[in-house]
């Protein structure tokens, strides 16, 4: 008996298996078509009117629903009634009651089931008789319903077998669906790319090249995303001027980007003929208005600098601060005086002058301040602030694209836009240091020494021997000069002068008679008085001046660079 079973058994799997053969090919077929088509509609017609010439059905039509779920709507359909874009309320009808339900529906004689509704029917003049519908079900979620009417054969009514089929074809089905939308949305996101991408270029060619190395003002621009909301701009008047710009549209995405790139044209545009920065604002500002979106704005500040007199001319529109760094880190900031563009029509922009006289003037986005400090939390503008002093001696460029780059290295996700701007006086001695003459400033001045002398490539073990002998000068300074307490300061200027370093210590205290600075006696065994000694040692000149002004006292410090005293990576 049990191997009579088990034939049956066989004999019933080979004839499902008959079965299913035809309609899993059937299946190959659509699943190649949408291979093949990145159009769903059309594949979708040419699926169902496939499924229903199989199954040998008068009408067929395929429902998908739209409106987070809250419509069913014809997609295809085939017979002699085109009902595509038939809309139903997601739980209307016997396609509705298949998608709420996740079962199939089967009517098989519509005239003895007394809940068919026909409004269908008189509409269209279709007359149905037998009703097959079921789910596009995938993983517990629905995307339709696919319906067929009306076998056209026999009596014209569907069977459990045809139950059975139009359930397994509709499982595929919606699989085949799912695939299909991802394809088209892969397509569509690699299209978004390459135009994002093409936008990113274009923006790029809006902001201004490297310009020449010598240029009083300095900027660079790293986007969070493919493009961007930032933007600064500067270029040279013909009077010899040169007018700047740093801006930062609110929002993100395609529309601040858009924003982005008028605001920058039109400054750029109207710049070259409008010179005053508060009148150059006010005619931007309306253009802005004009088209800006609802809830869109732009904080900006814009300005001249004119290098003869070292002085800038600005007005800032709702903007951060500009901050005003002297070279020993002290911090004076430019806050906003009017609203940003693109919120009132009418708007006065009153304008602010500061002279540099050797301090640097830095503008910035947000996204610098509220990028990570290096101790966690934003950086701030005290946290900038140590940074740009940190790296104080190096050029206006290579400072801002290492305090950029450290600040990239610290988000691994940037979540805005980083824009940076310096101005400063293009005859600025790059390498000045002003301290407060006070023993706990000397570890800030040896860092900038340090630093200072790794940009002239000199070798490491001088390096730090130079350090300490600037160190022993200032230090005999603060105890000799100044007495130990003051608040009087202490000037460093480094020169390179065709390799013969030059170390400049400048302070006010009282002259003193370089007669009477000596080394005192290596076998005198007391403690301190060795740091003349050193200095001495280590440096090929030092002399003892009077300061152009005539008050205080000049040491200037040389040491001739040998060839194995620079730096192996310079050579």
């Amino acid at each position: 008996m049990k191997a009579g079973d088990d034939h049956g058994r066989e004999a019933s799997l080979r004839v499902l298996a008959d079965e299913l053969r035809d309609p899993l090919g059937l299946l190959a077929d659509v699943s190649q078509a949408f291979a093949t088509s990145l159009d769903l509609d059309e594949t979708l017609e040419n699926t169902v009117a496939q499924i229903s010439h199989y199954m040998h059905a008068e009408a067929a039509s395929l429902f998908l629903l739209e409106n987070d779920d809250s419509e069913l709507v014809c997609k295809a359909s085939a017979g002699p009634v085109d009902v595509v874009g038939l809309r139903l309320e997601a739980d209307q009808g016997i396609v509705g009651k298949s998608v709420a339900s996740g079962q199939v529906q089967f009517i098989r004689d519509v005239g003895e089931d007394p809940d068919f509704a026909g409004f269908v029917d008189a509409t269209t003049g279709f007359e149905t008789r037998s009703v097959l519908c079921a789910p596009l079900l995938l993983r517990g979620h629905c995307l339709g319903a696919m319906e067929v009417l009306n076998k056209g054969e026999g009596d014209g009514l569907f069977d459990a077998s045809d139950r059975h089929l139009l359930q397994v074809l509709a499982s595929s089905a919606a699989l085949v669906i799912r695939n299909a939308r991802r394809a088209v949305e892969l397509v569509e996101q690699e299209r978004i790319r390459k135009e994002l991408e093409l936008a990113r270029e274009i923006q790029a060619t809006l902001l201004p090249g490297r310009g020449n190395p010598a240029d009083p003002i300095v900027g660079v621009n790293i986007p969070a995303r493919e493009v961007s909301g930032d933007f600064y701009d500067y270029y040279r008047l013909a009077d010899g001027r040169m007018a700047f710009s740093l801006g930062d549209v609110s929002g993100k995405g395609m529309n601040a980007a858009l924003l982005m790139a008028k605001t920058s044209s039109l400054l750029h545009c109207l710049g070259k003929g409008i010179t005053r920065p508060s009148e150059l604002l006010a005619q931007v500002n309306r253009e802005v208005c004009e088209s800006v979106t609802r809830g869109m704005f732009v904080t900006l500040v814009a300005g001249i600098y004119d290098p003869a007199h070292d002085e800038v001319c600005l007005a800032n529109a709702g903007h951060q601060p500009p901050m005003l760094l002297d070279v020993a880190g002290a911090m004076t900031e430019l806050p906003a005086t009017a609203p940003p563009l693109g919120i009132l029509g009418e708007v006065e922009f009153p304008e602010q002058r500061v002279r540099l006289e050797g301090r640097r003037l830095y503008l910035f986005t947000d996204g610098v301040t509220e990028a990570p400090g290096p101790s966690g939390g934003d950086l701030g503008v005290e946290g900038l602030r140590a940074e740009l002093a940190a790296h104080g001696a190096l050029p206006a460029r290579e400072r801002l694209e290492r305090v950029v780059a450290e600040l990239a290295a610290r988000e691994a996700l940037r979540r805005d836009d980083i824009t940076l701007m310096v101005i400063e006086s293009p005859g600025e001695t790059a390498h000045r240091y002003t301290f407060e003459a006070r023993a706990e400033n000397l570890e800030g001045l040896r860092v900038y020494v340090d630093g200072v002398l790794r940009t002239m490539t000199c070798a490491e073990r001088l390096r730090d021997q130079l350090v300490l002998a600037v160190n022993e000068a200032c230090m005999n300074i603060i105890q000799h000069g100044y007495g130990g307490d003051t608040r009087d300061a202490i000037t460093l200027q480094i020169l390179n002068n065709d390799g013969i370093l030059e170390f400049r210590v400048e302070d006010s205290a009282q002259r003193v008679d370089a007669a009477r600075i000596k080394p005192r006696d290596l076998t005198d065994i007391r403690p301190g008085g060795l740091g003349t000694h050193f200095i001495r040692e280590i440096m090929d000149e030092v002399d003892y001046r009077v300061p152009e002004h005539g008050t205080g006292n000049l040491l200037v410090m040389r040491k001739r660079l040998s060839n194995h005293e620079v730096a192996r990576d310079a050579v």
